[in-house]
């Protein structure tokens, strides 16, 4: 067999293709399957199979597209609760591609329907671990359940990763390659490595989940610190039990409004140029969420700060950005509240004041300083003394509780969150003057 591994950078997402005898499985595909079709036509192969090893919180996948379009036949565990046609494939389940034979193994923890699927033939053994077991760790618990419930399903699902861990890779050998679905800087676990691969011997040596801590240990270890929950997680859970529509199909409906006027149906605006560009001139009602290169953050940022079916307009730079900025939207699914991409005019915009610097470090208690780092980062060192810790996740939440009888400056760890926080503030205070403290801060780390 022959695998290849693809790698979207901004939501460090793996995902897979296995090539056998002129056939092909796609395992847990992206939103935009061209890469693996352009590989097929390559290869001259015959997507036979998609696979998944459960419903994906953080993007959506393409596996319904796939399906449709080539024909290939969909599996996945029955746990999953699909709405579209899919064939079973759990504990005892076993399929063949080309000469190289898939089982699956029910591996639940991160989710209930979690797969991992065991890969041999001849001369390879390897095992796609979803977000079951990553390099380094293992997947988050806690993003299934209802407000209801939420405590006592990821206490439960704590527990089915400890059985997990500790029962269904007995029989595979440590010369098994580990492919999981995500890397260092997903959401979906808390100290992952940034390696791409491992053996199963590596992490039984090195992984601290394979430690010798009993069940109440390992779920306490589990349990603790893990990071805030983007809000588009349960959507994009939801949405990839559906029938998704192609990316193509779904960016095409998105109107483009070339030099628009200021949009009066008092939406919010994301203004996703850069910071600069913003602050120089940027409509009212705007928040500042940078597209920035093409591994930048963006699309967790957008599922962060915008809630599921919350209604935006965006705003690009150029007319170039359109079709790459649509279909990063699409990548986490929010395609269908996307009311319109537009550019600016060069009259009639709001323009940022910019924070005189050696006034406010000869002043800083002139000053209400807002830190939009997590928790965790602040408590590992604070910049300011006396500045108020907002997480940016909660900010537009949080606003009422900050004072407004002194200018306001936002920093954050490197200025990529405190142009985003400072955009949320100027938004959302009318009567206080909002700056961002930017990249000034690498200075005092």
């Amino acid at each position: 067999m022959k695998i290849q591994q693809f790698e979207y950078e901004p939501l460090s997402h793996y995902s897979y293709v296995l090539l056998s005898e002129g056939e092909m499985a796609i395992i847990d595909p992206d939103r935009d399957p061209m890469h693996y079709y352009n590989l097929a036509h390559k290869d001259n192969a015959k997507i036979k199979v998609v696979l998944l090893t459960h419903s994906h919180a953080d993007f959506v996948s393409s596996h319904w597209q796939i399906s449709k379009e080539t024909g290939a036949t969909i599996y996945n565990s029955s746990r999953l609760e699909a709405e579209y046609p899919f064939e079973s494939f759990d504990g005892n389940s076993a399929i063949f591609v080309g000469n190289t034979k898939l089982e699956a193994i029910n591996t639940p923890g991160h989710s209930y329907d979690s797969i991992s699927i065991l890969a041999t033939d001849e001369n390879e053994v390897a095992l796609f671990t979803g977000d079951t077991l990553l390099i380094g760790d293992v997947g988050r618990p806690d993003l299934r359940g209802n407000e209801d419930d939420k405590e006592q399903k990821k206490q439960a699902l704590a527990r089915e990763m400890f059985n997990t861990i500790r029962t269904k890779f007995k029989k595979i050998p440590n010369e098994a390659i580990i492919y999981p679905a995500h890397g260092a800087g997903s959401l979906c676990g808390k100290s992952m490595s940034a390696d791409s691969s491992s053996t199963l011997g590596r992490e039984r040596k090195d992984n601290w989940a394979f430690g010798h801590q009993n069940e109440d240990e390992f779920v306490k270890e589990l349990l603790e610190d893990q990071p805030f929950i983007p809000a588009y997680f349960k959507h994009d859970v939801a949405m990839n039990k559906k029938k998704v529509e192609s990316i193509d199909m779904a960016t095409a409906k998105i109107p483009i409004h070339l030099n628009a006027e200021t949009p009066k149906d008092n939406i919010l605006i994301v203004d996703s140029r850069d910071e600069n560009e913003f602050k120089q001139g940027h409509w009212p009602q705007s928040i500042n969420i940078m597209q920035g290169g093409e591994a930048s953050s963006f699309e967790t940022w957008l599922g962060i700060i915008i809630q599921p079916n919350e209604e935006f307009h965006l705003v690009v730079d150029s007319p170039k950005s359109v079709k790459t900025i649509a279909q990063r939207v699409a990548k986490i699914g929010y395609e269908n509240q996307l009311k319109a991409i537009t550019t600016l005019p060069k009259a009639n915009l709001v323009k940022n004041e910019r924070l005189d610097i050696k006034h406010f470090f000869l002043n800083l208690d002139d000053y209400t300083i807002v830190d939009v780092r997590n928790t965790d980062e602040v408590r590992e060192k604070k910049i300011f003394e006396d500045a108020l810790n907002k997480p940016l996740h909660e900010l537009r939440n949080s606003i009422q509780d900050i004072p407004t009888d002194k200018p306001i400056v936002v920093h954050c760890g490197s200025g990529y969150r405190s142009a985003i926080g400072s955009s949320i503030l100027s938004n959302g205070l009318n009567d206080v003057k909002v700056f961002d403290l930017g990249e000034t801060i690498e200075k005092l780390k």
